[in-house]
């Protein structure tokens, strides 16, 4: 698989953005980390991990799908995959009825 990089800026944040459980575990729906430029996703997920350092938020984390604006990835890809400044990541945990 080729690296996702949305390139909007070189340097600023990332918008990090929670949806259903994901945003329980968080208590948050949304959140903006400080990015240099290009960060791995592995990167941001870990950042967002240790920040919150909940076990339940790394459960949730850990089934959902991920958005990179529009394009969605794979956990299994994350350090693969770049996040440039401006982007913003999209946490969805599975849900019934589709």
């Amino acid at each position: 698989m080729e690296p996702v990089i949305d390139r909007l800026t070189t340097e600023g944040k990332v918008t990090m953005r929670y949806w259903a459980s994901a945003r329980q575990a968080a208590g948050t729906d949304s959140e903006a980390l400080d990015v240099p430029g290009a960060v791995s996703l592995a990167e941001l997920i870990g950042r967002v991990r240790e920040a919150h350092g909940s076990p339940r938020f790394s459960e949730v984390l850990a089934c959902c799908s991920v958005m990179v604006g529009d394009r969605p990835v794979t956990t299994q890809d994350a350090s693969t995959v770049m996040v440039s400044p401006g982007a913003t990541v999209e946490f969805l945990p599975p849900f019934a009825g589709g």
